[in-house]
């Protein structure tokens, strides 16, 4: 096996989550991949939680960067694992930007989350077709002193594992503006069921089932207040949420992509073959993302670092393509024959491309935005 491949991100995840790495290793690929995974009992039990978690508030505080290669090597090992918990982490980092600004119940959720290693699942708008994402998928009505919320998320992965839901709702405020609003609901709150939902064994540990709210009562104060409008420009504390999304699940993604690269060098009778038509696609897309991860230790968190972290995503596409494509080709039909592993990594790998936002629908406001307009995301 080559030992410089994957050797600075595995030192990372050993780091920040000790045991993690050889737990998932001892596991077939497609234990893990399946529903229920013990991929999840281990992110917990290694105090993965608390990754983004700062240590003022008992976590691991971890930057972007030591972040996106901890999200590499999971996603080297269980791409399942990868994809749930980069919603796990997007959700963690609002909380964090929220606390900047918030009463304390911010800062008191992030203690407790890392603490007592909960997860926190997503149900903000991913996944319909031409559908803003920062849509609230849930509707939102004020009952007295108490915030009712209806309306389901499909997919939702973490959805059978997940301590807390946090989920966007649309808010008339007293000027009767429309504002996205952030709402954090006790999985266990009355009205909140799951249902099946993922019909594909591609990624089906990530538990990305339905997750409904019927009738479901919150305080008030569990839902943080943001300037987002129905124009989607995005404020400081959507930019960062943005941010960490995009470069966490590009970082899983190329690490399921690695993990085909690296059985691809270590298969019989690789050892004097070019390897770089299988490494640097993805190497090169790794760099661009921790270039962006990088940034967001000295740069201002706006539109146009948002947009390199888009640029990286895109980039990250074509090389995971290119890459699985290379590998397939040199494993050969045996390997497909015998073992259906690198097939499997192949497919979750392409993964990617269907997260939003899609290249397609960014394409006009991108070019707004080098045209001196807002960014929107689309």
């Amino acid at each position: 096996m080559p030992v410089n491949f994957l050797h600075r991100e595995r030192a990372e995840l050993d780091a920040l989550m000790p045991g993690l790495d050889q737990e998932l290793a001892r596991h077939p690929l497609a234990d893990l991949e399946r529903a229920p995974s013990p991929a999840i009992a281990a992110f917990k039990a290694a105090g993965g939680p608390g990754l983004l978690v700062p240590t003022a508030y008992a976590g691991a505080g971890a930057s972007a960067l030591r972040a996106v290669r901890v999200q590499r090597a999971v996603g080297a090992r269980c791409p399942s694992l990868a994809v749930a918990t980069t919603m796990h982490h997007f959700s963690v980092a609002g909380l964090v930007e929220a606390a900047k600004y918030g009463d304390g119940l911010e800062g008191a959720l992030l203690e407790t989350v890392a603490k007592e290693r909960l997860l926190v699942a997503s149900a903000f708008a991913e996944g319909r077709p031409g559908q803003n994402i920062l849509t609230p998928h849930l509707s939102a009505e004020r009952r007295g002193d108490r915030i009712v919320l209806n309306g389901s998320k499909k997919p939702c992965s973490l959805a059978r594992s997940m301590d807390l839901l946090t989920a966007s709702v649309a808010l008339t405020g007293p000027d009767g503006v429309e504002r996205l609003g952030v709402a954090l609901i006790p999985a266990d709150t009355p009205g909140i069921s799951v249902h099946p939902f993922w019909g594909t064994p591609v990624l089906a540990g990530a538990e990305s089932d339905e997750v409904r709210l019927t009738d479901v009562e919150l305080d008030p104060s569990m839902v943080v207040a943001t300037e987002v409008t129905a124009a989607a420009v995005p404020d400081a504390l959507n930019i960062a949420g943005f941010l960490w999304f995009e470069l966490l699940l590009t970082a899983g993604y190329l690490g399921v992509a690695s993990a085909l690269v690296e059985r691809t060098l270590h298969r019989p009778g690789g050892g004097s073959d070019d390897p770089t038509p299988h490494l640097v696609p993805v190497e090169a897309a790794a760099l661009a993302v921790e270039a962006v991860a990088r940034a967001m230790d000295d740069d201002p968190w706006d539109e146009s670092l948002l947009v390199r972290a888009l640029t990286a995503r895109y980039a990250a596409q074509d090389a995971i393509a290119e890459t699985t494509r290379s590998c397939l080709a040199a494993l050969g039909g045996m390997s497909f024959i015998t073992s259906p592993d690198c097939s499997y990594l192949a497919s979750a790998a392409v993964g990617l491309t269907f997260h939003p936002p899609a290249r397609t629908r960014m394409a006009r406001p991108l070019r707004d935005f080098l045209d001196g307009r807002p960014l929107r995301i689309g």
